[in-house]
């Protein structure tokens, strides 16, 4: 398992983040530390939690996804 931090500035004012959040969360076991950021503890590569978040995302939204731990 890698734990990722995932982080994002949804650029648009009122944007929903309920698809978003359901996203993230079935990923595997996640925190919700801050506003924007969660951290992620999964199996799936970076690449593909990041195509799976920028499909329910604007195109001028931003993401990172970052491994910060493996095991």
């Amino acid at each position: 398992m890698t734990v990722y931090v995932i982080s994002y500035d949804l650029n648009r004012p009122g944007q929903d983040y309920t698809d978003l959040h359901a996203e993230i969360k079935s990923f595997g076991s996640w925190w919700h530390c801050l506003d924007s950021t969660w951290m992620v503890s999964t199996q799936m590569a970076a690449i593909d939690i990041a195509n799976k978040l920028l499909a329910k995302m604007d195109r001028n939204d931003k993401l990172l996804v970052t491994p910060v731990a493996s095991g």
